[in-house]
């Protein structure tokens, strides 16, 4: 036992010191500290409130008043200006960054308002289609006078239907709290996808790394493979969850300081201005339990292979299956009741992304979330008996075979030890 302490000890103080953990957590941190102040951001970048002129050639000498009107009510920012030139003129005065670009207005043949607007680019679409939204507003008035409608009778006919949705489930999510779940899942199964697989990566590899270095020949004949393998996979945990304890103090202090400005945009349809702290501990449940398994598998996958390069080889069926999961968990945001999602939530390659899926947008009986607990729990069993058996045999294997059939001769080797 005291040999397991040591060698757990070493294999996570290592790595915590190690440069590649400290500039991911420094990315990662600082990834955190952007979103967390991404309106702030989005305010520095805006220039705070800019003034966009927008030349404008009303050729039907009646729409100009009107129009400005209706898009001071929709963008105060964007001020238009009456010009009678002509359009070489208009052009001129855009080149020179006089005006962001210049409207055309004339009448079609129902002697209702069309335009056309012209810019060097047309990539800011919300300027012109806040323009095209103030100039329908006109035509529909101009329209409503045509066929003598009231004003009254115009709103009424542009009024938006009446729809609401009802779920017939006790307790069930609205559908203003599942897009807002929907956008806090997405994030969370991103950072499970992504610490998963690269920390039990990070596990086979380094069980690889330590054969072809002929390191193992001397670890194995002072501690036995299996404690070396637990150490390993036990260690990159901790070194998970201190990474993932670090980011949630940034996350937390960040968002406490933001807190005001965490409202609506951005923050409204990604979930951050209402944290159920149930979700972020389904996160986490799920990463630990996700990373156990996986990392159980890829030490004894890395433990077949005596060459670094065939390492990662030998771990693609590992990585196809996260993936795998991780495409379903993505398929699933928008029907995360749907048959499959729930069926494939049991299994337990799956269970890590699919399940949090399940338990963190659906309003799911407790019994559910433990379930799939369960079946990690039992799942990491199985694979620690068997993985453990093929690591004690594995570590002794050499040459050039990458080939999964190494597993049957690590099964013979261990049944010598």
């Amino acid at each position: 036992m005291n040999k397991f302490g040591i060698m757990l000890g070493h294999a996570y103080v290592s790595k915590l010191k190690s440069k590649s953990f400290i500039i991911t957590t420094v990315i990662m941190l600082i990834a955190v500290l952007i979103l967390g102040n991404m309106n702030r951001i989005i305010d520095l970048f805006s220039g705070g409130e800019k003034t966009e002129k927008i030349a404008v050639l009303d050729q039907t000498n009646t729409v100009f008043k009107p129009f400005q009107e209706q898009l001071k009510a929709i963008n105060k920012d964007i001020k238009l200006v009456k010009v009678d030139k002509s359009e070489n003129d208009l052009q001129k005065a855009v080149s020179n960054k006089k005006y962001e670009g210049y409207l055309l207005i004339s009448w079609d043949q129902s002697k209702l308002p069309e335009a056309t607007y012209k810019a060097p680019t047309l990539t800011n679409s919300e300027l012109s289609g806040q323009l095209s939204q103030a100039l329908q507003s006109v035509k529909s008035s101009l329209a409503a006078a045509q066929l003598n409608l009231s004003s009254d009778k115009l709103a009424l006919l542009n009024s938006p239907i009446a729809f609401k949705e009802v779920s017939l489930e006790n307790n069930a999510k609205s559908a203003e709290e599942l897009a807002k779940a929907r956008g806090l899942v997405y994030i969370l199964l991103f950072a499970i996808y992504f610490s998963v697989i690269f920390y039990a990566t990070t596990v086979g590899m380094e069980v690889a790394t330590e054969k072809a270095s002929r390191v193992m020949e001397i670890l194995i004949s002072s501690a036995s493979p299996t404690q070396q393998m637990f150490a390993k996979i036990i260690g990159g945990a901790l070194l998970g969850l201190t990474q993932m304890a670090f980011l949630l103090v940034v996350a937390y202090f960040t968002i406490k300081q933001n807190l005001g400005n965490m409202k609506g945009g951005f923050f409204e349809f990604f979930g951050f201005s209402d944290i159920k702290v149930s979700t972020i501990t389904y996160a986490i449940v799920f990463f630990l339990l996700g990373y156990l398994l996986y990392a159980t598998f890829a030490a004894f996958l890395g433990s077949l292979v005596s060459r670094t390069e065939d390492a990662q080889q030998m771990m693609m069926p590992m990585t196809f299956l996260v993936m795998i999961g991780f495409f379903i968990a993505m398929s699933g945001l928008n029907n995360p009741s749907a048959g499959f999602v729930t069926v494939t939530s049991y299994i337990p390659f799956f269970t890590p992304m699919l399940m949090f899926l399940r338990v963190g947008m659906l309003d799911l009986p407790m019994w559910v979330g433990i379930s799939g607990v369960a079946v990690l729990i039992v799942s990491i069993i199985i694979m620690a008996v068997i993985g453990a058996r093929i690591f004690r045999g594995g570590v002794l294997l050499y040459g050039k075979s990458n080939s999964l059939k190494n597993i049957k001769k690590a099964f013979q080797l261990s049944k010598n030890q």
